[in-house]
């Protein structure tokens, strides 16, 4: 865990407007130690202190979490989903393509990669997804310099139709 500071996670709960559970602080007090934590990671964790306590109750919390807009759910290409609590800013993701890892980043401006549709096609914009895929420093220092690193998305097969009807 962590050395992040104590919160109060009925509050949080409550400010979002939703019912305190023991189930749901035990996951907010889970998550508010672990960013880009995995529904497994945190149900292990909320294991310890509820040992009645479901996966599915962890999942159907997390599923509240995200709709009262307590916390985001990221989803890494080839990964599970990951859940943070930081929700409060347009910030964005660094993932190793080896190892893993994730790290935020503050929002993006400038150019390429762009945040500003070409045409937004009348919609009102609110907020941008960015995910950088790339090695981090620890697994850059340990690779050979021929050793391939994966494709961090693998493109469905729609994507691939819709890059075809393109060129």
């Amino acid at each position: 865990m962590t050395n992040a500071p104590a919160i109060d996670a009925a509050e949080r709960l409550r400010t979002a407007g939703l019912r305190v559970t023991e189930p749901r602080r035990a996951v907010v007090e889970a998550l508010h130690g672990r960013a880009h934590a995995s529904a497994d990671e945190l149900y292990a964790v909320v294991a310890r202190s509820l040992p009645g306590t479901s996966l599915q109750s962890v999942y159907n919390a997390l599923g509240d979490f995200v709709e009262a807009g307590l916390a985001r759910r990221i989803e890494p290409a080839g990964r599970p989903g990951l859940f943070e609590l930081r929700v409060s800013d347009n910030h964005h993701h660094l993932i190793c393509s080896v190892c893993g890892a994730v790290e935020d980043v503050d929002c993006v401006v400038g150019h390429a990669p762009c945040l500003t549709p070409s045409d937004a096609r009348g919609y009102t914009l609110h907020v941008a997804e960015v995910t950088f895929y790339g090695v981090c420093p620890t697994c850059a220092e340990t690779r050979t310099v021929d050793e391939p690193v994966a494709n961090p998305r693998r493109r469905t097969a729609r994507e691939r139709d819709v890059l075809s009807e393109t060129r």
